[in-house]
This record gives structure tokens, C-alpha cells and sequence, in this order.
């Protein structure tokens, strides 16, 4: 996770959050459960106060290391810091009230009965509102500088991810998690301000969350997945445009288009048309666009998965890619061929600064002698699965 003010902004957020309502709905479990007595509410705080404080720091460290990104994770927070939280609260009742004379059985009733509206409560609000409170607090601190990429963590069936143009080489999802980590850490440390579409345990390829949106100015258009398995990404990725005030557009079924289809030059935007994306989802796509004010160029992308596999383009409109994977290189009015296959794609992170795959070196000191600066991230475990550098986020500016 990236340590960054705006991750412990919405980590204390997310902490209160949680904690509030879990004295909410504590405060109301007892007060319904006193026959409607208001003096109950006020005796109940004391015993609970502990326990409020430890669970406010636990969710907020919790919040902090990227561990409440899904519900799932969330589940196995909330029941921790609830119980840990809970057990200071049940050992402080013990030490202050007189239980002389009770027996083992009714001191349990006593603790359960005063302990498990607090634990249910703070564990259910932990899954309920912390990955919610803490999307919604990220989208807001980096909505005003339009300087946000969004991007997606890996499920951790990532291996399972579809392969189409090369062969399936052995996933690390370990090392595919820690090369994530340095990716976004080096979106953040370019200026970019990174929020996390909520992640999924079992869509494979959902990391590469290009594919589900194209970015149109204002206008997000959530895409429609050539592939079935990825269709059900789109969902996520929809909410968290949404919570970024964004307007959205969609591509409708039968039409198919990918993310990863779309190269984006100016007011030109080239649509590769192959595998992922069809006819129907370029003419849905080109009615959008040409509303928009953009004129879309549709290219046949038949040598590898998505057209920015094979091209991507530099800050002065030049296209650059690896040869033999273009099906025409004539269609652009200035190419630049690279000498690497993983150097074909790179994400524009200024005028001059760019970001690309550690696997290209000479295609990195070429753009390099054309007056750019290059920063390289290891992304060899998604390369496996056929992704790149445009592959994991998403820009909004």
C-alpha cells in the first residue's frame, strides 16, 4: 500500500466511519433492549470506551495497509478488530464490576449478553462501510487535481488469466502482487493520484482495468468485454467512475469493445478492430466519440491482443511500436518503430515523462535520446498474461 497524506486521509475517515456507527448501533441494541430507558445510553459508553478506541486504530491501521479493498478482506478485519476490541471490553467489565458469589455460567451470560451487540455491530460496519467510506474519501481528495489513475489489484486468481497470442507461461501472484505495489507507487510518486476500483478475489484478469473504461474528457465509456469471462468486470469499474462525478456512456451488447483497443492521439482516436473488439462495438463507440467532438479510426489488429500491445503513442503524436506485430504501420501518419516487443507500450505521465516495462532497455534509451524521461517498472508477471504497462491503470484528467 502507498503511505501517502491522502491513504492516512482516508484511513482516519474510514475509522470513524466504522467506529460511529458501531456506537450507534450499540447504543441502540442496548437502548431497545432496556425497554426504551435513555439513562442506559449513558451508562453504557464507560464500560464500551476502550474498546470504541481500539477498534477506531485498528480499522484505521487496517485501512492504511490496503487491507480493507474488499469486503472479503474487510469480513476478516472486522471480526478481528471486533474481537480484540470486545475482549478489552469484556476484561475491563470483569475488573470493575463485583461478581462475588456468581457463577462461571452466569458471568458468561452477563459478558456475552453485554459484549455481542458491540462485536456484531463494529464487525458489520467494518464490511458495510469501511471499503466504501474509504473509495469515496480517495475519489474526493483526488478529484479536484484531475491528475487520478485508476487502477485495480490483482485477484488472487491471477494466474487463471486468459492467454490468446502467446503461450501460458507459470504465474507468480506473490511477486505479481509486489510488482502492483511498486506500479502504483510509481504513478503516485509522477504526480499521479491513484484510486482503487474495488478488487475482485475471482475475476482473473480484472487487474487490467483499461479495458473496462475509455476516457472521453468528462465522459467515461464503460466498455463492453470481448471476452465472457471479463464481463462482469465492468461493474466495479462503473461505481468508481461514478463516485469521481464522471458522466458515463456504455457500449451495449452485441457490440464488443476493450479498453485496450482504443489509442487516443489528439481529437483522433484509433479503434483496433480484432479479436476483443467487433463492427457493432466500433460504431457504438463512434457515436459517442464523434458527439464528443472526436474522429474515430477504426485499424485491423490481427498480431496480438489489443491494439496497444502493438502501438501505443508519445506526447508529440507519434506512434511507436514493434513492427512485426502492426498489421499496417502505413495507417499512422508518423511511426516510430521500437527494437522490443515489451517496448511498444508506454503510459504518458507528462510532456516529457514516461512510464514503460523494464523488459525493453534499448527501446527506453531510444525514447530516452528523443528528450524523454523514462521511468521503468517490472511488470514480467503480467507480460505473462499478455498485459503492459496501459494495461493496469486508467487516466482522468
Amino acid at each position: 500500500m502507498n503511505f501517502t497524506p491522502r491513504n492516512a486521509l482516508a484511513s482516519l475517515f474510514t475509522a470513524l466511519a466504522v467506529t460511529l456507527i458501531a456506537i450507534g448501533a450499540n447504543g441502540l441494541g442496548f437502548f431497545l433492549g432496556y425497554q426504551l430507558k435513555t439513562s442506559i445510553l449513558f451508562d453504557i459508553y464507560g464500560p464500551f470506551l476502550t474498546g470504541y478506541l481500539v477498534l477506531f486504530v485498528l480499522v484505521f491501521v487496517a485501512a492504511f495497509l490496503g487491507w480493507l479493498r474488499s469486503r472479503w478482506i474487510a469480513l476478516a478485519v472486522g471480526v478481528v478488530a471486533a474481537g480484540v476490541a470486545g475482549a478489552l471490553s469484556i476484561y475491563l467489565n470483569i475488573a470493575s464490576q463485583d461478581l462475588s458469589g456468581a457463577t462461571f455460567a452466569q458471568i458468561f451470560e452477563y459478558l456475552f449478553q453485554l459484549n455481542v451487540i458491540f462485536v456484531s455491530a463494529a464487525t458489520v460496519a467494518t464490511v458495510a462501510a469501511g471499503p466504501v467510506v474509504y473509495r469515496r474519501v480517495s475519489a474526493t481528495g483526488v478529484g479536484r487535481s484531475r491528475q487520478v489513475a485508476l487502477v485495480r489489484a490483482p485477484a488472487a486468481t491471477l494466474a487463471d488469466g486468459l492467454v490468446t497470442h502467446i503461450r501460458r507461461k507459470k504465474v507468480d501472484v506473490e511477486l505479481a502482487n509486489e510488482q502492483w505495489d511498486a506500479y502504483v507507487e510509481a504513478l503516485n510518486t509522477c504526480g499521479w493520484n491513484t484510486v482503487e476500483v474495488e478488487p475482485s478475489e475471482t475475476l482473473a484478469d480484472s487487474v487490467f482495468v483499461e479495458d473496462t473504461v475509455v476516457m472521453l474528457g468528462n465522459v467515461a465509456v464503460i466498455t463492453s468485454p470481448g471476452a465472457a469471462e471479463r464481463e462482469e468486470e465492468i461493474v466495479a469499474t462503473e461505481v468508481a467512475v461514478r463516485a469521481l462525478g464522471l458522466k458515463v456512456e456504455r457500449i451495449e451488447k452485441p457490440g464488443t469493445l476493450d479498453g485496450g483497443d482504443v489509442l487516443k492521439i489528439g481529437t483522433t482516436v484509433y479503434v483496433g478492430s480484432g479479436g476483443r473488439t467487433n463492427g457493432e462495438g466500433i460504431r457504438q463507440f463512434r457515436a459517442i466519440a464523434t458527439k464528443l467532438g472526436y474522429t474515430v479510426v477504426a485499424v485491423p489488429v490481427t498480431k496480438a491482443l489489443h491494439l496497444k500491445s502493438a502501438v501505443t503513442a508519445l506526447p508529440d503524436g507519434t506512434v511507436i511500436g514493434y513492427a512485426p506485430l502492426v498489421d499496417n504501420t502505413e495507417l499512422f501518419p508518423r511511426f516510430q518503430p521500437v527494437p522490443e516487443q515489451h517496448g511498444t507500450a508506454v503510459v504518458v505521465l507528462a510532456a516529457d515523462l514516461l512510464l514503460m516495462s523494464k523488459a525493453a532497455p534499448k527501446t527506453a534509451a531510444l525514447l530516452e535520446s528523443l528528450g524523454y524521461n523514462v521511468v521503468t517498472v517490472d511488470i514480467s508477471e503480467f507480460e505473462k498474461l499478455e498485459g503492459c504497462v496501459t494495461c493496469l491503470s486508467v487516466r482522468v484528467r
